[in-house]
């Protein structure tokens, strides 16, 4: 006897579908934070910069270096938070196509 595959009910379809969506909410927020994260450094620099002329860096290096060690560690944590995101997000978006393609129902309602 060949075991045939059910088809799961429309609405645990849409259910997995919303669950999806939400996920996939949940990496736009990490992104959004993994962004904000890779731009406070960049800020700080520029503060850094534009204020260069009223100090002497070697004067303050002993401050310095530890700002330069801090901005590093927030530059790879929001490149680490931004590409983790995208890529659950390219895998999200990958089986909602594919639940997309099995139910013309959910294709018409998500687009």
């Amino acid at each position: 006897m060949e075991s045939e595959k059910q088809e799961q009910p429309e609405s645990l379809i849409i259910n997995e579908v919303q669950l999806l969506l939400a996920e996939k909410r949940t990496s736009l927020a990490s992104m959004r934070t993994g962004i904000a994260v890779f731009a406070l450094p960049l800020s700080v620099m520029s503060v850094l910069i534009a204020t260069s002329k009223y100090y002497d860096i070697l004067d303050v290096i002993h401050l310095a270096i530890p700002v330069f060690a801090l901005c590093a560690g927030l530059v790879i944590l929001g490149i680490y938070l931004t590409h983790r995101a995208v890529s659950k997000i390219r895998r999200y978006d990958d089986l909602i196509h594919e639940i997309k393609q099995q139910n013309r129902r959910v294709d018409r309602i998500v687009s």
